[in-house]
């Protein structure tokens, strides 16, 4: 075990989170600023339905990649958790395990999504003229998801053995490959959306050959080992009940953009989906320290766990908790006052103009608290609990934000699908810190 994934069970918890966080936030920021810059160029350069055609493919894209995911967060915990013991033999097996079973599910479900292409658009609200535009992009994009769902896979790891920045950069260099790629295909080529889709599809490809270089290089403690992709039944199990956690949630992710864009186009047709793909990209990026919190505490809990420190593991909830909830009011206050000013970057359409701000603003209503619903179900997950993880994954998006964004619209209109959102915040968070208090107080004594 590294001197550096030991200083996870010895050093101050507050330079953890931050050594953990900021590279992970770093990460997650110019992912999000390149869906940012990606949603500015196809607004600007190719029209309103472009952003709309994005807003229903990516949903699409990252269910699949989802598994690569899920399989990563999954497997982190368990090879935290497991150098938390000194148990090097199974976090070497549990990497190999991941490996595998990211490259056998990432090809089937690119296999079946290419087949199906056209009903799957439809059922993510692919209507009207957003069909064309959207099949365009999705047909070049899906080549690129394999690649996405093995960094999914890898970073996470990447973070579990101790190498934050690492993580980080694999984040930054298909961020701005993008960026560059998209000015060349679609401003100087005129490639449109099938320019948008290869520079996406691209982006992704050298994302995965990052992550791919690293496990190979003296720089990664988990080795490629070819005996270690042989399945290991327990292995499996363990990664599927945790990972599955993070794959549901996507799930529910994709189930609630179904009925989202369901009930936006039905109240608001076009436009209204247009909207939410702006405050969708805006709240990735303006919530990317909030994540950046939550994905830097998972390593931190679940090697403190493993080496059965609670007084470290109670401290690292609190002070994640409070990070988070200082950066979420950050974040909010940053919308409150500068939610116009934001509106302006991504496209001149006057309507759009006229009715993003006030959604927006409803949709940020709950930020300051978000965290604690993060940080409770990644606990969970941190302790390789899979079942309270599952329920507290799905409580916002599935048992609460889907049933909400269906029913309000029926009596407010567009408004019930834009309050649906804090109204789901806020019982979420409820709920949550019930539920971690009760298993603090009992298990971690």
């Amino acid at each position: 075990m590294t001197e550096l994934a030991n200083d996870l069970g010895t050093q101050k918890i507050s330079k953890l989170l931050i050594k953990q966080a900021v590279p992970a936030t770093i990460g997650i920021l110019v992912m999000s600023l390149n869906m940012i810059v990606d949603t500015i160029f196809v607004g600007q350069w190719i029209g309103v339905l472009a952003i709309a055609a994005i807003t229903v493919v990516l949903p699409i894209a990252f269910l699949i990649s989802s598994i690569g995911m899920g399989i990563g967060i999954g497997g982190s915990s368990i090879i935290s958790r497991a150098l938390g013991a000194k148990n090097a033999e199974k976090a070497f097996l549990t990497f190999g395990n991941q490996i595998s079973l990211t490259v056998i599910l990432a090809i089937l479900f690119v296999t079946l999504g290419n087949i199906y292409s056209v009903p799957i658009l439809n059922l993510f609200g692919a209507k009207g003229n957003i069909l064309p535009i959207a099949s365009e992009y999705f047909g070049v994009i899906i080549y690129g998801v394999p690649f996405l769902a093995f960094a999914m896979m890898g970073n996470p790891t990447i973070r579990a053995e101790g190498k934050p920045k690492f993580a980080m950069y694999a984040m930054m260099v298909p961020s701005v490959l993008n960026i560059v790629l998209d000015i060349v295909f679609i401003k100087v080529f005129d490639w449109g959306m099938w320019g948008a889709g290869l520079a996406t599809s691209l982006s992704y490809a050298s994302c995965g050959l990052y992550i791919l270089h690293f496990f190979l290089s003296s720089k990664s403690e988990l080795k490629i080992i070819p005996k270690n992709f042989k399945l290991d039944f327990k292995i499996v199990r363990e990664i599927v009940e945790l990972g599955g956690v993070s794959i549901v949630r996507q799930g529910a992710i994709s189930i609630l953009m179904i009925v989202l864009n369901f009930s936006l186009f039905k109240y608001g047709g076009e436009i209204s989906i247009a909207i939410y793909g702006i405050i969708n990209r805006v709240m990735m990026f303006a919530l990317s320290p909030v994540l950046g919190v939550s994905q830097g505490f998972l390593p931190v809990a679940g090697f403190n766990i493993g080496a059965q420190k609670n007084e470290r593991v109670k401290e690292t909830i609190k002070k994640a908790i409070w990070f988070g909830s200082v950066l979420g009011t950050i974040v909010f206050i940053g919308v409150l006052f500068f939610k116009e000013e934001v509106i302006w970057i991504f496209t001149n359409d006057a309507t759009l103009l006229a009715e993003t701000p006030n959604a927006m603003f409803i949709v940020f209503l709950a930020t300051p608290i978000v965290t604690m619903q993060l940080i409770g179900s990644a606990y969970f997950q941190a302790a390789g609990k899979a079942m309270p993880a599952l329920f507290l994954t799905l409580l916002k998006q599935g048992f609460l934000l889907i049933p909400l964004a269906y029913i309000l619209p029926k009596y407010y209109g567009i408004s019930g699908v834009w309050w649906s959102f804090p109204i789901a915040d806020i019982l979420s968070t409820i709920i949550t810190v019930w539920i971690l208090k009760r298993e603090v107080d009992k298990n971690l004594k």
